[in-house]
């Protein structure tokens, strides 16, 4: 008997272990699971116009990976990752050589497309420019930027490509929309009267900057606090520099270095007239008159714009939340706190009066309370009960 009640007090034992064990290995068996990821596309097509790519596909869409300075200043601009392919004519023994750059966005992009465009580089007109920027230098060699990838092609000189192939060609690289589609703002700013167009360039790092020719160590600039700077020469003058910052702040520090420096500079820096407005400072270098670059940086005003392109972050719906609540838990009380007083003044008011009724008493007739003589004169207050007569 004794072991027939000891065997089943350890097989409930036994049952109830393995009860308590039974959601753990649930949620476990939950919370595995398996996640596919898709791999990228290329980033260089296999085939577009007349071109094949030759030879076959490496085993990987993004194995190019730029070396020395070119690669330093890709990587400041975003570089996310690179491609490079050669392509061979059916007809010919002609090549074409595409070297592919993409960038977390379109301003990186620009930035690298600044770089990148040459001293013998020249942009197309608009009606045979290929996406946000064109540029050529004759002989079969372009640079294209669509969307965030900027497109290096360099053809054999037996037959150069054309427009019209490398548009097919920018059909299939990657798209992009909302904010990281957006072109920078700050190049929009430069005055076009007189504006060397192939020589527009954008920094968004020190290395960029001092790569493209920066009048200051880029050091002094101020990259690290989100500082943006396009650079651009004009015909018969000098250089035209814009940095802007994120506040006025920033920019009123950094641009008092950047006065300092170009003082410490002397005549090597050329006409040098220096302006602040707002989170943007404004420069003038090299062969400008004195009126030129004066009337230049006091021609150059700050534009108030505003890009609504994505949802309001979670934050503000929850103060809004916040906010709401509160009015509404103040706008409740305040109610109740008033019906509170009109039910406790009717309350204690018609309590009282009943009372005086209940005595024999007129309601509201209590003359040395309702009334009040401020005439000076001394008045006989009359009692309540009949009047007496004259006493004999």
């Amino acid at each position: 008997m004794g072991f027939s009640v000891r065997f089943r007090m350890g097989l409930r034992a036994l049952l109830g272990v393995a009860l308590l064990g039974a959601p753990a290995v649930l949620l476990q068996a939950q919370g595995a699971h398996t996640t596919l990821v898709e791999p990228a596309a290329p980033l260089l097509p296999a085939k577009f116009g007349p071109w094949q790519m030759e030879g076959t596909a490496p085993p990987c869409s993004d194995c190019f990976h730029p070396d020395g300075a070119v690669a330093a200043v890709l990587k400041e601009n975003g570089l996310m990752r690179a491609s490079q392919q050669t392509y061979r004519h059916p007809n010919g023994a002609e090549t074409l050589k595409l070297e592919a750059f993409q960038f977390v966005d379109a301003t990186g992009a620009y930035s690298a497309f600044t770089y990148l465009r040459g001293p013998s580089m020249k942009d197309l007109p608009v009606d045979k420019r290929i996406g946000k920027g064109t540029a050529s230098a004759g002989g079969g060699e372009f640079l294209v930027l669509s969307g965030t990838t900027v497109v290096r092609a360099t053809a054999s000189k037996s037959r150069p490509t054309t427009i019209e192939e490398l548009r097919e060609m920018a059909v299939t690289l990657p798209k992009v929309g909302g904010p990281k589609g957006l072109s920078p703002l700050l190049p929009t700013y430069l005055p076009e009267k007189g504006l060397q167009a192939d020589s527009v360039k954008y920094a968004l790092g020190p290395i960029g900057f001092q790569a493209m020719g920066g009048v200051v160590p880029g050091e002094i600039v101020g990259f690290d606090k989100a500082a943006e700077v396009v650079m651009a020469k004009y015909a018969g003058k000098g250089m035209l520099t814009l940095l802007l910052y994120p506040t006025p702040q920033i920019a009123g520090e950094h641009g008092r270095a950047i006065e300092a420096e170009m003082n410490r500079q002397g005549a090597a820096g050329g006409t040098v007239k220096l302006r602040r407005e707002g989170p943007m400072v404004l420069m003038t270098t090299g062969a400008w008159g004195i009126a030129e670059a004066k009337q230049m940086v006091e021609g150059i005003h700050l534009r108030n714009e505003l890009t609504w392109n994505k949802a309001v972050p979670p934050e503000f719906h929850t103060e809004i939340q916040k906010t709401y609540s509160l009015l509404t838990s103040i706008a409740v009380f305040c109610g109740v706190g008033a019906l509170a007083a009109l039910i406790l003044g009717l309350f204690l008011g018609g309590g009282r009066a009943a009372i005086r009724v209940l005595q024999g008493k007129p309601a509201a007739s209590e003359p040395e309370f309702l009334r009040i003589d401020l005439s000076g004169q001394a008045t006989r207050i009359h009692s309540e009960g009949p009047v007496a007569g004259p006493q004999v």
